[in-house]
């Protein structure tokens, strides 16, 4: 018997079930759109694209859909002419729960009984419908909240165990609220679909509905401790209430957002990751090892380069390394920290304990803690400058940009998405392409006379601008500039989005960049403080890290 499958907290779950059916959400998050792209309009966003997948790969055989948007409208007259599915059926619900509505909505009801019945060739079974209803669990205690737009199954799971604290789901299709009340005894089919669509309408409401003032329900909970909001990529159902929520909560929250595959799960998890470890940050780390030596140290793991700091029981910087990481994050690390105790005249056994970071992080297998490069980079800031506020990390994969509180802790972070654009891989391969070494293209940016504007941030467009304008004859110097402008004027953008306030300071690899430094100032309107160890902020945060471990002071 092939299951019914559904993707809309409005689907009539209980009149299927009434029906024979046997219900399940359609949210497996799959590895890639392959079979999807080639019949579906490429703006179809990633969830779109998901049901194709699903349905093209023969994984599903009864779908049940709701007609709320543009994507789900495409997706059905696509599978329509697909010929894949045995039962295929659109609900079209209106956007309130006023009396015409709910006429429609029982209208709705009746005609998917109806297909659903000659389908299956079942009767209604009024007793099933009672059955089905059973009302929401409410969790009790402090948890968390994941709101906004439909999160995949696996995505979910790496939320729940990353989080500190119980997470509930509670976004799109997973918030339904039917079943509080239990159907009127002895009506009318027709009778009982007229009530069944007043409870569906009456759910807390998702985005889509005119009025969703009930959704404030799901993150006014007192024992609410944080809330991830996740969206769809190209999906704006859900970006207006995220700001919305950013203005009236003050518990931590953090915005993700995926393409509803598991391609980018690397960076969300260091998101995540930094999250939870900004809701457990009042807790004190305890002794987890033994002083022994008094040699503490930090391993920073990053797409680019492997950085290495060792510190004495002073907080001492005795060695600082700075490698490229290579084919291997592994190889990389033990690589840089043979380097740095070979700098610092110590062996191994001398450490008494490690702590690593960075994008590489989770394959270094000798470290004794993990820790991301936002916590580590927050903490090392801080040891260099306590006056520091606001952090720009603009690495060789991804950039941040990350407020912190006098103590050095986070108080709130943004990051780039998944593309490489605005990092310093993205100036790496400009460099490449004018032909020239990274600290040239510092000193070139420095002056120009052409104030040129790059219009593409992603990297394959922008290399595009740059031949061009090497074609015309512009000068490298304006080229640079350009494209410094370019990377600032992203970078800024995260600072505000991220609340920043004096002092700034950047740290990683790209504060070497004096033209990049100087636009960036300009575009924050206040200066930046470069310290001689910027680019070991990484690693000089998981030394600290390692060194309260052992009860240093």
């Amino acid at each position: 018997m092939h299951k019914t499958y559904y993707i809309c907290k409005y689907t009539p779950v209980e009149l299927l079930k009434a029906l024979g059916a046997e219900c399940e959400i359609l949210n497996t998050m799959p590895k890639g759109f392959e079979l999807a792209e080639q019949i579906a309009h490429p703006n179809i966003c990633g969830f779109g694209k998901t049901l194709l997948e699903a349905v093209l790969e023969g994984n599903v055989k009864e779908l049940v859909l709701v007609n709320c948007c543009d994507t789900i409208r495409s997706v059905c007259d696509v599978l329509m002419d697909s010929g894949k599915l045995d039962f295929l059926y659109m609900l079209d619900i209106l956007h309130s729960h006023d009396t015409c509505s709910r006429e429609r909505t029982a209208a709705e009801l009746k005609g998917l009984a109806k297909a659903y019945s000659a389908y299956k060739g079942t009767a209604f079974d009024e007793k099933k419908f009672r059955d089905a209803f059973c009302g929401p669990e409410k969790r009790r205690g402090p948890h968390l909240n994941v709101l906004g737009a439909r999160m995949g199954t696996e995505l979910f799971q790496m939320v729940e165990k990353l989080m500190p604290l119980p997470v509930e789901n509670v976004t799109c299709v997973n918030n339904r609220s039917v079943g509080s009340l239990l159907p009127p005894e002895g009506a009318a089919f027709d009778e009982l679909m007229d009530w069944y669509a007043g409870e569906l309408l009456c759910q807390a409401p998702c985005m889509r509905m005119m009025d969703h003032s009930g959704r404030k329900q799901l993150y006014n909970d007192p024992d609410l401790k944080g809330i991830i909001y996740h969206t769809v990529k190209f999906c704006d159902f859900y970006s207006f209430e995220y700001a919305e929520i950013k203005e009236h909560t003050d518990v931590p929250l953090l915005k993700i957002e995926s393409d509803y595959t598991l391609q980018s799960s690397g960076q969300l998890m260091t998101r995540l990751e930094a999250f939870a470890e900004t809701i457990t940050q009042d807790e004190t780390m305890g002794k987890e090892k033994k002083m022994g030596k008094g040699y503490f140290a930090g391993i920073d793991s990053g797409s680019t380069s492997t950085d290495v700091v060792i510190l004495d029981k002073e907080k001492k910087i005795v060695a600082g390394i700075v490698l490229p990481t290579g084919a291997g994050a592994a190889i990389g690390a033990e690589r840089a920290l043979s380097e740095a105790l070979k700098e610092a005249k110590l062996n191994r056994e001398d450490i008494d304990a490690l702590v690593t970071t960075g994008y590489g992080r989770t394959a270094i297998q000798e470290g004794d803690k993990s820790i991301t490069e936002i916590t580590c980079h927050a903490k090392g800031a801080h040891y260099l400058d306590p006056q520091v506020r606001t952090v720009v990390d603009i690495g060789g994969q991804d950039s941040k940009v990350i407020r912190i509180d006098e103590n050095g802790a986070v108080e709130n972070f943004v990051m780039n998405d998944k593309c490489a654009a605005g990092t310093g891989r993205f100036l790496e391969m400009m460099a490449r392409t004018m032909e020239m070494d990274l600290d040239h293209m510092s000193q070139a940016g420095l002056t120009y006379k052409e104030d040129i504007t790059i219009s593409s941030m992603c990297t394959v467009f922008a290399e595009s601008e740059v031949v061009s304008l090497i074609a015309q004859n512009k000068a490298t110097d304006d080229i640079v500039h350009g494209l410094n402008k370019a990377v600032a004027t992203k970078t800024a953008a995260l600072a505000k989005r991220v609340g920043g306030k004096e002092k700034y300071m950047m740290t990683g690899g790209v504060s070497k960049n004096k033209g990049l430094v100087k636009t960036l100032e300009e575009k924050l309107g206040t200066s930046l403080v470069i310290h001689k160890d910027a680019q070991l902020c990484g690693a000089l945060g998981a030394a600290l890290f390692a060194a309260e471990m052992a009860g240093a002071n």
